[in-house]
């Protein structure tokens, strides 16, 4: 093809004539370019702007968290007059307890800026789960059946069952168990016989848990994933276990370990946890008989040297109705991360509920 004026002056009316041909069909795909573009931007700015989202996830308050054994002991000094009793459990109130103080619509907004603040830190892929919970926390937390109903956070979509099978955290169960002889000698080194009045003061690093009947005695080495220097010094076969973990929540609130003892003829109430993210996992120490653990309705017993893994965000409770001759129920508790949270999802709750991220500095 020879290229000349007159050739391209009978192209370009070609193409002019075509585009009036086809003028029609052209505006309609333009108009629908656009009007996708409009709804892809009114998309992005719902979900990933603040203020249209407030009335969705603060349309509920987070309910009141029940009290950890360590800040029990502390709800008697300035904060004592507000003690609250439910389900056999203080609320302590204390300004050092993240379940006591972040409930209510103000810890609601607070998760949702943290979330955006990892978001521009890092990113937004693999956050829909925790994004869908955080922006909706308050539906769910009050839509909840009453056989699970976590008192702080819920991650949508996580299979759900009082008790799991010690194979969705195979490695960690099995060097808790091999760890058995280790931790039971280190309890035996810290563990001596508490006072029978509760009103008596407590040997070191041990603390008192509120109970409608008999006692209930635990010593952390972490508490809302803060360790306990003293006590973790006490403890370094604990510790050392501890570390050698694959799921341990050692980094955010949620995450907990302890060796906790119930006395002949205690009780713990039902009550349920602060969020479904976690497995919580009982080794035995020392079972006597009579001694149970019912979790969603569901009953299981303890075995020496043996764990459990259940969903304490389903309501539970726990007795030893054995006599004084029996001693008592020994437990080493850690809490594991649910096995269906993926690593992005434990990243982004391991920075929202670092521990004091989420306080409330207004008014202190």
């Amino acid at each position: 093809m020879e290229w000349s004026l007159e050739n391209v002056r009978e192209m370009v009316a070609g193409g002019m004539q075509s585009i009036r041909e086809c003028e029609i069909c052209a505006f309609a795909i333009a108009m629908c370019v656009l009007l996708l573009f409009m709804w892809y931007c009114y998309r992005v700015g719902r979900e990933h702007g603040s203020s249209p989202l407030r009335g969705r996830y603060l349309a509920g308050p987070v309910v009141g968290g029940f009290m950890s054994s360590d800040c029990r002991g502390r709800g008697k000094g300035k904060h004592g007059s507000m003690l609250e009793e439910q389900n056999g459990f203080a609320f302590c109130q204390s300004a050092e307890c993240f379940r006591c103080t972040s409930a209510g619509e103000s810890l609601n907004q607070r998760l949702y800026h943290s979330l955006q603040d990892y978001a521009k830190r890092y990113t937004w892929s693999g956050m829909g789960r925790v994004h869908k919970g955080v922006r909706d926390q308050g539906r769910y937390l009050n839509s909840r059946p009453t056989i699970q109903r976590p008192e702080v956070f819920f991650l949508p979509d996580l299979p759900s069952a009082p008790f799991f099978s010690r194979e969705v955290q195979r490695h960690d169960v099995e060097l808790l168990e091999q760890s058995f002889p280790a931790l039971l000698a280190e309890f035996e080194s810290i563990y001596h016989q508490p006072p029978a009045r509760s009103g008596s003061s407590l040997p070191p690093g041990w603390k008192a848990n509120s109970t409608p009947r008999g006692q209930w005695w635990t010593y952390y080495l972490v508490n809302q994933g803060t360790p306990l220097v003293l006590n973790v010094r006490r403890c370094p076969r604990a510790w050392r276990v501890l570390g050698q973990l694959r799921t341990f929540i050692a980094n955010n609130v949620f995450g907990n370990a302890c060796f906790s003892v119930l006395t002949p003829g205690a009780l713990i109430s039902e009550h349920y946890g602060p969020t479904n993210v976690r497995l919580r996992c009982h080794l035995g120490l020392r079972v006597p008989p009579s001694c149970e653990l019912v979790v969603g309705g569901e009953p299981q017993c303890w075995s020496e040297g043996s764990c459990l893994l259940f969903d304490d965000s389903f309501l539970h409770r726990a007795f030893h109705e054995g006599g004084a001759e029996d001693g008592p129920r020994v437990v080493f508790m850690v809490d594991l991360w649910h096995p269906n949270v993926a690593a992005a999802e434990r990243q982004a709750l391991d920075y929202i509920f670092t521990p004091g991220r989420l306080e409330d500095k207004e008014g202190k």
